[in-house]
């Protein structure tokens, strides 16, 4: 399972798109991640710092033993770890809650849904990576794409992606269209733009499940520059009715932490959605888009 891991593929991005003043990052793992080194507290020191007043620590759990965050950090440590430093911020100002990016696979669904009934989080994103026989790993999808439709090519993935929202399990559906960052430059973003069908089932069993549909925004520090998924799969998502919304930079390492978030709560209010549907253990509220971030020409539709 590589995820959408912390770092570029490109180097470091020539545009400030450090996010600041914003109400939530939905998507942050820390130290308990396999694939991150940054203590729970250096987020939160620096959530402080730029005006991000809520974290969802979402650290990876694997059910495949052969991907890195299977058994990696009990659950009970990382909700001692997260609740203890959720009760030292929050008189400073910073709210956090402890979450966990789960991945899923019909072959491990059980073991998902054992694992939810018996752990309580505050916040779940269900996530579809590249498990490890899929043909996205390495050494497998440039022949996979090679000569093949892309509906095809792209079917194993959204087959997962629509089974993981109609589970009942999540929260969220994680960085819906990653699979492009597998198959870049196989693959390329414009041409997966020109097959929005290839994506219609999984948008529509998400708008149809009512769990939220996530914008990640660590798809503008990778090689496909445009955020998961790309905006017309937004429009599209609306479009088939869905209506929940959530937002996170996907933060790996502490640079990363809210990054992107302003350019991701702009296509969503660019898009129409105004506000943000996200758990906060016993209840689900909505949090509200900071109208500044308005484009001028849909604040001035608004008004």
């Amino acid at each position: 399972m590589s995820g959408t891991g912390g770092g570029s593929s490109t180097g470091e991005p020539a545009v400030d798109r450090q996010g600041r003043d914003l109400p939530l990052d939905a998507h942050v793992h820390k130290d308990q991640s396999p694939d991150s080194n940054v203590p729970i507290d250096v987020y939160a020191a620096l959530a402080l710092e730029r005006g991000i007043t809520e974290l969802a620590i979402t650290d990876h759990v694997d059910f495949d033993r052969r991907d890195p965050a299977y058994d990696y950090v009990a659950f009970s440590e990382r909700e001692r770890t997260v609740r203890a430093a959720a009760e030292r911020w929050a008189p400073l100002g910073v709210q956090i809650r402890f979450g966990a990016e789960l991945t899923y696979h019909r072959a491990w669904e059980s073991d998902v849904r054992d694992h939810v009934r018996r752990h309580r989080y505050d916040y779940t994103i269900g996530s579809v990576h590249d498990w490890p026989d899929s043909p996205y790993t390495r050494g497998r999808v440039g022949a996979w794409a090679s000569g093949r439709p892309i509906d095809e090519v792209v079917a194993p993935y959204f087959n997962e992606v629509v089974a993981a929202a109609r589970s009942g399990l999540f929260d969220t559906i994680g960085h819906l269209d990653v699979v492009k960052r597998y198959l870049f430059p196989h693959v390329t973003p414009g041409e997966l733009a020109r097959h929005p069908e290839a994506l219609d089932g999984a948008l529509k069993a998400i708008a149809e499940s009512g769990v939220a549909l996530e914008i990640n925004t660590s798809g503008l520090r990778h090689r496909v520059r445009e955020t998961y998924p790309a905006t017309w799969a937004l429009v599209r998502y609306r479009e088939l009715g869905g209506h929940n919304v959530i937002a996170g930079s996907d933060a790996h390492r502490s640079e990363w932490l809210a990054w992107g978030l302003e350019d991701g709560y702009r296509v969503l209010l660019e898009v129409g959605f105004a506000s943000l549907a996200f758990r906060r253990g016993t209840e689900t509220v909505q949090v509200e888009v900071p109208d500044r971030l308005r484009l001028p020409s849909v604040a001035s539709a608004r008004a």
